[in-house]
């Protein structure tokens, strides 16, 4: 099962990480201002590299001796990036030589074991500074010069970072076990539900938010199918953080739903639909896996004959980007369907890594195509030569076209449809890539 590397990039406030980070991620994703301590909560960005995928979180800058409470919190938080990440790129102020900070968050990244890449920001020429040779002491090895205004350098320091991923991008794990991530906000139910269907209490349960700050593996058995479910913190409102440990529960709740195969949306029946919820789905839908709404709690609300079919209605009009999601209706303090959700797991699996053939595909798209005509844009129309599928897990199909940009979203969208009406896709997203011939 792939997993992407992930990569935290950590220093003292004013380096210029937010900077590094944007030029990266290829936008402007952090706030940049040149004032200490701005970039309080860490982000986070699918990148690439050589056709190596990872995430890169960028952090608060760490004042490792610090009393103040936001620059502790910032400490706590980059702690935690540290512990979750494969790879370190630690940056430093290259117009001074290293301070008495760095040389602690050196101490603190010496102690983690991780593989550490020392930057030197704020470099804008070749020529080595008088005190390059200093930050050799910090033990981390040689510095790598760059700047990321000029994105000077930018090339070199991903080179280095790409060849420190784990040479197991690919996870050894036994291919026969499902991974489910129970994602969603705090005190929806998600340890009840892993101790109900382990049946006894390997996860502590408390309806104070917030109980778990880890993610937890549990594997099990059942019915000769072997499983792991990972039960993650939850995630809340900007708003209602207050803690510093509660704060960097999404960096580990996408860590864990980057290596599950299919994601368990928990939704409190009692609470109804929050844009919270919408959140936790959207991490879940943009790394492409398979999915269940599992509304929990379904035994603590007022029934009458329409209830279930009203619920269900207010979330395909509350998540219409996961309209591919099947909906499970489930108590974790009954009970409740629990064992029928893990046979839906099963089933929204088998279906993210079903393969189609290339000449079955392409009827469908011939098919498709002659049902409804292709768009065009100024006297030009748009030609789909052929398709093929890519991968799976998600599926992913590649459409050869004449212009991509005549490959309107809403078409792609209809050839989607028709695939759907074709294959049992039920539970899983379909990724589409428009390349026009000769594009690699």
């Amino acid at each position: 099962m792939f997993r992407k590397p992930i990569v935290a990039v950590v220093g003292r406030p004013n380096v210029g990480k937010s900077t590094f980070f944007n030029r990266i991620a290829g936008a402007r994703i952090s706030i940049v201002e040149d004032t200490p301590g701005v970039t309080r909560d860490r982000v986070y960005a699918d990148c690439e590299w050589l056709r190596h995928k990872f995430v890169m979180i960028d952090t608060g800058g760490i004042e490792p001796s610090s009393n103040d409470i936001i620059l502790s919190q910032m400490r706590d938080q980059a702690q935690i990036a540290i512990d979750t990440a494969d790879v370190i790129v630690f940056v430093c102020d290259g117009k001074h030589t290293y301070t008495t900070a760095d040389d602690e968050i050196a101490h603190m990244l010496r102690v983690s074991k991780k593989p550490v890449v020392l930057v030197l920001n704020k470099i804008d020429q070749y020529k080595k500074p008088d005190h390059f040779y200093d930050y050799y002491t910090l033990g981390l090895g040689e510095p790598v010069m760059i700047s990321s205004v000029n994105a000077m350098g930018l090339g070199d320091l991903l080179d280095e970072i790409v060849a420190l991923f784990p040479s197991n991008e690919v996870l050894e794990e036994d291919e026969d076990t499902i991974k489910i991530a129970l994602i969603g906000k705090p005190n929806v139910g998600k340890s009840s539900m892993v101790n109900k269907i382990i049946g006894e209490n390997r996860v502590i349960v408390s309806p104070i938010a917030g109980t778990t700050r880890d993610a937890i593996d549990t594997p099990f058995t059942y019915q000769d199918q072997k499983f792991v479910l990972i039960d993650t913190a939850g995630i809340r409102r900007k708003s209602k953080v207050n803690e510093s440990i509660e704060k960097y529960s999404v960096l580990r709740t996408i860590a864990a739903i980057e290596r599950s195969d299919v994601c368990f949306i928990l939704i409190d029946a009692s609470e109804g639909i929050t844009e919270q919820d919408k959140k936790v789905a959207g991490y879940a839908h943009e790394s492409g896996k398979a999915s269940i709404f599992v509304v929990n709690k379904w035994d603590a609300i007022e029934k009458d004959n329409h209830t279930f079919n009203e619920f269900k209605k207010r979330i395909r009009e509350d998540f219409p980007f996961m309209a591919y999601a099947p909906v499970a209706f489930v108590s974790a303090l009954t009970g409740q369907r629990l064992m029928q959700l893990l046979e839906q797991a099963v089933y929204v699996n088998n279906n993210h890594a079903l393969r189609i053939s290339t000449g079955v595909l392409n009827d469908i798209i011939n098919e498709a195509i002659a049902l409804n005509q292709v768009p065009s844009d100024k006297g030009k129309r748009l030609k789909i030569y052929y398709a093929t599928q890519a991968s799976v897990k998600p599926p992913t199909f590649v459409l050869f076209v004449n212009e991509k940009e005549l490959a309107h979203f809403s078409y792609v969208r209809y050839l989607e449809n028709q695939i759907r009406k074709n294959f049992n896709y039920e539970g899983t997203p379909i990724v589409f890539k428009v390349k026009a011939r000769g594009d690699e």
